[in-house]
């Protein structure tokens, strides 16, 4: 597949620099190793021909010279054709986007067939020119860093996750480690992070295996760790995406994982090997996979609000044990669920580790219980007259949906984290998520970030005063209310009453 690369890099590094010096940096002075990521590891836009791989033929990153002549040799070295765009006002504003526009548009005329175009910029003033892109049938693929547009997000075939890129990318590793051994008392109410889950379930399979006279299915094994490991998690499988990339990550040897009869691990000491079938399964993968859709659409048919995809996936792997080893070949569980077909149901992957809901059925009325959330919103108490315009807020602007008492907590865990230790995006998030989990409260690693990012990306400096929960939840408000009216949701006085009570808590 041929590809044309666009590198804003302004944009790219100023928003990479509010959220940490470091990671901007490294983007700056490596270009060759996060593009030797976009070329080997980052997964092809929808509807590329199978077996197709990704070849750059054009690099080309626009730069203000004035400002970051510094890093051209590292573009260089990386095969980058530069383009000067230095600062044509007082105010600074260069002429980048012009400039991509105008490149992107002559190589659409190319003689040379360019597959994919790859922009890396969160500037929405690119919006119609990939909408250009899909009319003339080319697949686009976007990195933004900060919160891109609605209309900019579904105007690219594939929008590259930032969080990804950092980590894989950049190398940025998280390994989500928990804090350092405190007494007792507060140690075991953590969750295992990663590393402990995954060391925790290879000692599960090994006593498994070694216990058993016969091959052991994946199937079996997987549904035995869900039931077993505290903490395991089948849409995430401690950070491997599947089952059977958490298996092969281990050196298991002697025993060997083969794939017949579905999957299974022996020990060749003690097994006899288990042979490959050789008739046609007496059900095909086709309607196995339509038995997992309708598992799916039953199951957020009984429910009363969202689905969490990490419930489902725990679902599937009971039921469909030898799909959700590798997730049908896709690697992970949120890669599966793309290829499924089901129906009006839709996926959000914007917080929480994602949920599947039915858009047509509307969240039932805030007047009735609690419970009829099925536990999935708690802590709204007597703010339930919130939850629909909540949900609304939620779904244009992607701010978690989590109750006002445990925003109350999450601002005042913020407070109380970097009045104790400097801030840094990746530690703080870690900290302030075992905070509020310690405390009772909703609100996962993912929710903690967006409200970060939000306040980093609006110009809040922490450790420079307006660092107390109050300020915090007033910046946040006003965050939220930019990203409302960039989607041209309009304002009336009641939702705005409604951001203030719901963030800001009673005044």
């Amino acid at each position: 597949m041929k590809s044309a690369l666009f590198v804003d890099f302004d944009n790219v590094y100023s928003g990479l620099r509010k959220l940490d010096q470091t990671i901007a940096d490294r983007f700056a002075h490596q270009p060759l190793q996060w593009m030797n990521w976009v070329v080997d590891a980052l997964e092809l836009p929808d509807h590329t021909p199978t077996g197709a791989r990704r070849r750059v033929l054009v690099r080309r990153c626009y730069l203000n010279p004035q400002a970051y002549q510094r890093f051209r040799p590292s573009f260089n070295v990386a095969g980058f054709q530069i383009i000067d765009c230095p600062a044509l006002t007082s105010e600074g504003k260069t002429s980048t986007d012009i400039h991509m526009v105008l490149d992107i548009v002559d190589l659409l005329q190319h003689e040379v067939h360019y597959d994919e175009f790859i922009v890396f910029s969160a500037d929405a003033d690119f919006t119609p020119v990939l909408r250009k892109l899909r009319r003339w049938d080319r697949r686009t693929t976007v990195l933004a860093i900060g919160f891109p547009s609605a209309a900019y997000r579904a105007s690219a075939d594939l929008l590259i996750d930032q969080d990804d890129f950092v980590r894989h990318a950049l190398g940025f590793k998280d390994d989500d480690e928990s804090l350092p051994p405190e007494p007792a008392a507060t140690s075991t109410t953590r969750k295992p992070d990663d590393r402990a889950l995954a060391a925790a379930a290879r000692t599960l399979v090994e006593q498994t295996v070694a216990e058993s006279k016969t091959p052991v299915g994946m199937a079996k094994l997987a549904a035995k760790l869900l039931s077993t490991v505290d903490g395991m998690d089948a849409s995430t499988w401690a950070g491997h995406g599947s089952f059977r990339a958490l298996l092969a990550s281990w050196n298991l040897a002697p025993m060997t994982i083969s794939t017949a009869g579905g999957g299974t691990v022996y020990d060749p000491r003690r097994h006899a090997a288990p042979e490959l079938a050789t008739t046609p399964p007496t059900v095909s993968i086709d309607s196995e996979l339509a038995r997992i859709a309708k598992l799916i659409r039953q199951e957020v048919g009984r429910s009363n609000a969202p689905v969490p995809c990490s419930r489902m996936a725990s679902l599937i792997t009971t039921h469909h044990g030898a799909i959700a080893a590798d997730w049908n070949g896709k690697g992970t569980f949120r890669k599966f669920l793309e290829t499924l077909s089901l129906g009006t149901l839709q996926v959000d992957w914007r917080a929480g580790g994602g949920s599947i809901l039915d858009p047509a059925r509307p969240i039932p009325a805030p007047a009735t219980d609690s419970k009829a959330f099925n536990g999935s919103l708690p802590h709204w108490e007597s703010d339930q007259d919130l939850l629909p315009i909540a949900t609304r807020i939620h779904e244009v602007s992607g701010i978690p949906l989590l109750g006002p008492i445990d925003y109350q907590a999450l601002f005042r865990s913020i407070a109380l984290d970097v009045a104790k230790h400097p801030f840094d995006l990746n530690e703080t998030g870690k900290r302030v998520r075992d905070l509020v989990r310690e405390a009772g409260h909703g609100g996962s690693r993912l929710d903690v970030n967006w409200i970060l990012r939000g306040l980093l990306l609006h110009g809040h400096v922490f450790g420079r005063g307006q660092d107390d929960s109050q300020s915090l939840a007033r910046m946040t408000a006003n965050n939220v209310r930019s990203l409302c009216l960039r989607e041209q949701m309009f304002l009336d006085m009641a939702t705005d009453a409604a951001i203030k009570r719901w963030l800001e808590g009673p005044q």
